[in-house]
């Protein structure tokens, strides 16, 4: 599964057009390819402390139309939660990026029910993130827009919050996918055996269902799925090979690293 890497630490367009060169050239120097997204709207920068509104107004004036112009990443992500970004803002925000021809994401309802999730929906977005709060309502709508679900174990489990409800967002008809958030301030870990245990001891969901969501949704949430994620004709013939019996030992022999070989594209690249 090619990760996404998103920029948003920066807070300024020269960093932010920094980190995603850095991805660029990254990607070109090795066979694992990175999906890219814009997070300029991760937080208020101090020089715009108290005015988000203003924030966002330069970021649609100047730092969507530059990345779009270098054609530096696919995505565009906005922290839409309470005190940070609100629902106003985030959609004026990712109705700018579409209009300029970036698929959208969102880090939504994470800390408090504002609704995210259902803007999410509203947009069509390709997928939301984190998601702990988001209401049933919210949820519904995003069933029925095909948005995907992106739930973060590993950050739930380094901040001591509880897990987005999988389970729940499975059982009404969302697809759900799992990803690690690694980040250098609520979670530093890019573990996926860990992931694959929270997935099946901490948020009850079948080995199957954590399979899913680690691969195939996985590539849906990076509107990918037509050519990754699952091994069948027509599709790249990205894969591993795991030493073990049987691949229930993912869920059973729980936070061991079980890889001894990787393909891409049918060419071994590890092992």
């Amino acid at each position: 599964m090619p990760p996404e890497a998103k920029s948003g630490y920066g807070l300024d367009l020269a960093t932010e057009l920094r980190q995603l060169e850095v991805l660029r050239d990254l990607e070109s120097s090795q066979p694992i390819r990175i999906v890219p997204t814009y997070m300029g709207a991760h937080a208020t920068p101090p020089e715009f402390a108290g005015r988000p509104g203003e924030y966002i107004d330069s970021l649609i004036r100047e730092g969507l139309p530059e990345i779009a112009a270098r054609g530096l990443a696919h995505f565009a992500d906005i922290f839409c939660e309470k005190g940070v970004f609100e629902i106003e803002d985030s959609r004026r925000y990712l109705l700018a990026a579409r209009a300029l021809g970036f698929e959208l994401k969102l880090h939504a309802d994470e800390v408090v029910a504002l609704g995210g999730a259902g803007l999410a929906a509203e947009v069509f977005a390709t997928s939301a993130d984190h998601l702990l709060k988001a209401s049933p309502r919210d949820l519904d709508a995003m069933a029925e827009a095909g948005v995907v679900a992106t739930c973060l174990p590993l950050t739930a489990f380094s901040l001591r919050e509880p897990y987005a409800d999988a389970r729940g967002m499975i059982d009404r008809g969302l697809a759900v996918a799992l990803a690690s958030d690694l980040n250098p301030g609520s979670c530093y870990s890019q573990s996926i055996p860990m992931i694959f245990a929270l997935g099946t001891v901490a948020m009850g969901l079948s080995f199957e269902e954590t399979l899913t969501a680690l691969t195939i949704n996985g590539a849906a949430a990076l509107g990918l799925s037509n050519r990754i994620g699952t091994v069948e004709m027509g599709k790249r013939g990205d894969f591993l090979l795991l030493d073990a019996p049987k691949p229930e030992h993912l869920a059973y022999h729980f936070g061991m690293n079980l890889v001894t070989k990787v393909f891409i594209g049918g060419v071994q690249v590890l092992g």
